[in-house]
């Protein structure tokens, strides 16, 4: 049965130049919807398949990543970048078998499934736990991709597994790192005066954070006026002009070039800033609670980058900054914490989400008594820190078969008790006859084998003998061998292909069996069709445990079918319990079985 969707990772681009929006691309029968990682990026896409008319995609060895350009019915394109080139084929493949089959997908009568819309971030989650467990991702490739199970049906008996990994996610705010960025250092190559910054996305949120006034540059200039690379490029010039400790070479740069001199002068927003917390000292308690207080714009106070002294130079006091200017401002962006969380990759999007942050904050007109509620609640929440906090569930006590030979002697006596059964039902249905009858008719077949003999043995004396002795040392060597030695069991006597298809075989039943109980009682068309689906997917299952059994080496075949022997019950109930609801469900609708007069 073919898969009925696909997800993957992806960029969803509008042109070839453009750098691509990241995020996660899941394809039906029906249409596309792509998922921005950034919940606040416009690249949201949601898109039938009928609109869709053909595909282009790079091929595999060249020097182009792996694009797949889906066009429109209006000669519009959607292009994605894919991590790598298989899940740029299996996407293509998918798209493929969509676009030949047409109208057929529409017109075809189907049951509608049961579909939830999941967040980026869930999508995430079930990738993560795929990749994570490879046992996982086989059932969910068996299940899932060959239609047995929905996405749905699938994850639905999970929900446990992915509400522990989601609580795994810290609430505690990031915070930036200690270092100051005054501590990053050029590299040269010692041949010419070129130096390089090496700027991680980090670097240039703490830059952000720090120096208001770059920030609003970037947005204003960034990618109107100049491009990135330019504008840090300006950016690094102004902090070395800076660390030259040169006022005059600094001013008569910024009056050559504009841009530049936004980086070279006083930050106006923190000064704003520093003007307002003045304002709201209370004069009763510091009679000098004025701009003196700012003691960094006076003659000899604080302290130049580098460890020198303040000069008195008036015209070039706009082009100056001190060492205590810088510690105390990062000092407060750290005690702060990050104000955004979102993928540091794309600067555009993280400058826009620290100004929204910032507007959203200063819409609320934080008086004094405003930070400190939010202290106070902010402290409240994190009393409680969730990475040292125990689990909320009960433990649950581990399943520990010290002896293997105990759980062989009572499957043994489980099938001895059930065949006993059958016939005592058996010979419930057939006992027509008194004591005395049966015994008259067994002292004359006795005779009648005297008197003639057996012209042909039933079975050949020394076939008998040696499966009778061979299936004594066997059950013999299984009931008081195996077992003693701790590191022995019967699948470790097994080949490894064999072992792991039997223990893949018994998790690929107790997830069948899982889904198939779980849908009774019947009471809606989708479970009726759901059960015949799972019905379907377990008759498949015995003639592969048969197989397996005929491919072990004689002395093991004993073993195998112990181990075979409960797979076998497990399914004979749930077919016999759908054969037995089945009847049930014929008689009450009125329906007569074949033959019936």
């Amino acid at each position: 049965m073919a898969s009925t969707h696909v997800t993957k990772r992806a960029k969803y681009k509008t042109t070839i130049k453009d750098p691509g929006t990241p995020g996660t691309l899941r394809m039906t029968f029906e249409k596309i919807l792509f998922v921005p990682h950034n919940p606040k990026s416009a690249g949201k896409l949601d898109v039938e398949f009928r609109y869709i008319k053909g595909q282009k995609h790079t091929k595999e060895g060249s020097n182009k990543p792996p694009w797949l350009n889906l066009t429109n019915n209006q000669n519009g394109s959607f292009i994605f970048e894919f991590e790598n080139y298989s899940d740029l084929q299996e996407c293509r493949d998918f798209v493929g078998k969509v676009l030949a089959k047409g109208g057929e997908v529409s017109e075809k009568p189907t049951v509608a499934y049961p579909d939830e819309q999941l967040s980026a971030a869930e999508m995430e989650l079930r990738i993560k736990l795929l990749q994570e467990d490879s046992e996982l991702q086989k059932l969910h490739k068996q299940f899932v991709l060959s239609g047995v199970l929905t996405e749905t049906e699938f994850w639905a008996t999970r929900k446990k597994l992915l509400d522990r990994e989601a609580s795994k996610k810290t609430k505690q705010r990031l915070g930036f790192k200690s270092a100051m960025i005054s501590d990053i250092k050029p590299s040269t190559d010692g041949r010419t005066n070129k130096v390089t910054f090496n700027l991680t996305p980090e670097v240039i949120l703490q830059i952000f954070a720090e120096k208001p006034a770059v920030h609003r540059a970037f947005l204003s200039y960034v990618p109107n006026k100049m491009s990135e690379r330019t504008f840090w490029t300006k950016y690094f010039r102004a902090e070395y002009l800076h660390s030259t400790k040169n006022s005059i070479a600094a001013a008569a740069e910024a009056a050559e070039d504009e841009e530049l001199a936004v980086f070279l002068k006083q930050d106006d927003i923190l000064a704003s800033e520093a003007r307002k917390k003045i304002r709201r000292v209370d004069p009763t308690l510091d009679m000098e609670a004025d701009e003196g207080d700012d003691y960094t714009h006076l003659p000899d106070h604080g302290i130049l980058r580098e460890g020198s002294k303040e000069m008195t130079e008036s015209q070039n006091e706009l082009y100056k900054r001190s060492l205590s200017q810088d510690i105390n401002r990062h000092a407060a962006v750290v005690l702060e914490g990050r104000a955004v969380d979102v993928e540091l990759e794309d600067t555009k999007a993280v400058a826009e989400a620290l100004a929204q942050s910032k507007q959203k904050s200063s819409n609320k007109g934080e008086s004094d008594g405003d930070t400190s509620r939010e202290r106070l609640d902010r402290l409240s929440r994190m009393t409680e820190i969730e990475d040292l906090q125990g689990p909320n569930t009960l433990p649950l006590a581990p399943l520990c078969i010290k002896d293997p030979r105990d759980y062989f002697d009572s499957q043994q006596a489980n099938a001895l008790r059930s065949s006993g059964d059958a016939l005592g039902e058996i010979e419930q249905i057939k006992c027509g006859l008194s004591t005395q009858e049966v015994y008259g008719s067994l002292r004359e077949s006795i005779s009648s084998i005297k008197a003639m003999g057996l012209k042909e043995p039933i079975v050949k004396p020394e076939v008998a003998h040696q499966v009778f002795d061979a299936l004594t040392n066997s059950i013999s060597n299984t009931k008081y061998h195996i077992g003693k030695n701790p590191q022995e069991s019967v699948l470790d006597r097994l080949p490894r292909k064999t072992k792991e298809e039997l223990l893949h075989h018994w998790t690929s039943i107790l997830e069948l069996l899982k889904h198939f109980w779980a849908s009774y009682p019947i009471t809606t068309t989708y479970l009726y069709v759901k059960v015949n689906r799972l019905k379907d997917a377990m008759s498949n299952i015995y003639p592969q445990l048969e197989e397996i059994k005929g491919s072990v080496p004689s002395e093991l075949r004993h073993q195998v079918s112990l181990l075979v022997r409960p797979m076998h019950q497990a399914l004979d109930a749930a077919n016999q319990h759908y054969e037995a609801s089945m009847q049930k469900r014929s008689a009450q609708s009125g329906e007569r079985p074949n033959g019936y007069v």
